[in-house]
């Protein structure tokens, strides 16, 4: 049974009309009941399968530029559903949406390039985004749709919560709030069978311990950070907040596009080389980017909104983590890790320019042409570098869900 078309990604509308029909045909089993709303008033909606208190959490749309959190989390509720092993002794919940506001603004649900990606792009900046709120904000500042999801938590106290993230361009990885032994040999085998590469040295878990490959397990409290400079740590996120119950969290990342060049074990011959190299790219992209949106500000008249927020944070990033990889030591010396700062140097520029872009077409602003121009090139050259091959939505589904599910069943023995 397919609840969702395969050529593009399903609106949140979408995604609860079909969690909607789904428990209507157990009713007996299945919850579906809102839970919270968005600072905007939408509703937050939570799906429960089972009534068993040993309980997994799985949560979508964390990021709003993620999608493919939704039709997973959709194909993992239909599996448990039609699978009785799988809820004998185990409760499965799904947050439908962590963040819908977000999520209404990322507007490119069937992109053929990166171009066509980057039009429609929005990611919130780090205060704003529901998971990361707690690292970056006081208690009495958290966004309601942080605190919905904290709730729920509490409620249901999984041992294992599952969030659905991705990535535009790269590979696959895996990151552990604590170690699940056992993980990483059905993640790789999955990630082998459908053709997507595992991102062994992935910049977000720069120098953490792998417990095998592209499965990162995050380091103790008080262990030094690789990036000295970024204003979030995950240990104060929404991801440790299981913590308090047993339990553990798993980020399960799945690519849009594929890349080999971040499946490359082999030892970089000049990591430090590579990574100031990388640096100065990084500091150049982004002042191209400066240039045009202070020659804009004047006539933007006073606007604010959250495209304008998201692309003002990113760059305010950039020096701090330009220093960071001009002056650390590298945290990996592979050539998957210098692919994978190479991406991540070149993304965050150029999700400043799509979103700086999108207010300056909507205000007709005459830089826009110009900004346009730059996020084509960016985003060809992005293609280019990386070679890129688009990932069959089913794929990028079926592997989340064989990885969730996995993490679920090896977690369950670790908490036994």
């Amino acid at each position: 049974m397919s609840l969702l078309p395969e050529l593009r990604y399903p609106t949140v509308t979408e995604v609860v009309s079909a969690a909607r029909a789904l428990a209507a045909q157990r009713p007996g089993l299945c919850t579906l009941r809102q839970v919270g709303v968005s600072r905007a008033g939408r509703p937050l909606h939570l799906l429960s399968v089972g009534r068993a208190r040993p309980a997994v959490l799985v949560v979508a749309g964390a990021h709003a530029n993620e999608q493919t959190g939704g039709p997973t989390l959709l194909a993992l509720a239909e599996r448990v559903l039609y699978e009785r092993a799988l809820r004998a002794d185990t409760s499965w919940h799904f947050l439908l949406c962590a963040d819908p506001d977000g999520t209404s603004l990322h507007v490119t649900p069937a992109p053929r390039n990166l171009f066509d990606y980057h039009l429609g792009f929005f990611r919130p900046a780090g205060p704003e985004q529901p998971e990361w709120s707690p690292a970056v904000l006081p208690p009495d500042r958290l966004p309601p749709e942080t605190r919905a999801l904290t709730r729920v938590i509490d409620e249901v106290r999984p041992y294992l919560q599952a969030t659905l993230h991705g990535t535009d361009l790269g590979g696959s990885w895996v990151q552990l709030t604590k170690d699940v032994p056992g993980l990483a040999e059905p993640f790789t085998k999955s990630a082998a069978e459908l053709n997507i590469p595992v991102e062994t040295g992935a910049s977000d878990a720069a120098g953490w311990p792998a417990s095998g490959p592209g499965v990162h397990v995050m380091p103790a409290p008080g262990a030094g950070a690789a990036y000295p400079s970024m204003p979030d740590d995950a240990r104060h996120s929404t991801w440790y907040h299981v913590h308090r119950y047993g339990g553990l969290t798993a980020v399960v990342e799945v690519p849009m596009w594929a890349s080999d060049l971040v499946d490359d074990p082999v030892p970089h011959p000049a990591p430090a080389v590579a990574l100031r190299r990388l640096a100065d790219r990084l500091v150049r992209d982004a002042l191209e980017v400066e240039r045009v949106y202070t020659d804009a500000l004047p006539r933007l008249d006073g606007l604010d909104g959250p495209l304008l927020r998201a692309a003002r944070w990113a760059l305010e990033l950039v020096p701090g983590l330009a220093a960071d990889w001009t002056h650390t030591a590298p945290a990996d010396n592979t050539r998957a890790y210098i692919g994978s700062v190479d991406a991540f140097g070149r993304r965050l520029p150029l999700r400043s320019a799509a979103m700086l872009l999108r207010v300056l077409l909507e205000t007709e602003d005459r830089a826009a042409p110009r900004l346009e121009r730059l996020v084509a090139r960016w985003s060809s050259s992005f293609e280019r570098r990386f070679r890129a091959r688009w990932v069959p939505l089913a794929h990028q589904v079926e592997h989340q869900s064989r990885t969730v599910v996995a993490a679920a069943l090896h977690a369950r023995d670790r908490a036994t």
